[in-house]
């Protein structure tokens, strides 16, 4: 039997750029705390960190919900197909209250 892929794969290094650039706002981040920069400017980083991070979100959920949602909706098992609903109704969930 072959191993499930997800569905962000094919972009699989699309994502690791853009959280390895994610991980390189925060370590920035925490040099314009330790170097005592102003709080608006640090606020605007957050701000654009907090966006790059709901890019990821919005991609990987729209990935989710084409293939693995998709495939199970397509598949002749019920309970999958509404676990995978549940699943992508808590993720969003999770991301609104976010």
């Amino acid at each position: 039997m072959a191993e499930h892929q997800h569905g962000y794969i094919h972009r699989k290094d699309d994502y690791l750029k853009r959280l390895r650039r994610i991980e390189g706002q925060a370590r920035g981040l925490q040099r314009m705390v330790e170097d005592e920069k102003y709080c608006i400017d640090i606020l605007t980083q957050i701000s654009a960190m907090t966006k790059a991070l709901q890019a990821v979100s919005l991609g990987l959920l729209d990935e989710h919900m084409n293939h693995c949602v998709l495939d199970a909706a397509r598949s002749d098992d019920d309970a999958a197909a509404q676990e995978k609903m549940t699943e992508v109704l808590d993720a969003v969930a999770r991301l609104v209250r976010s």
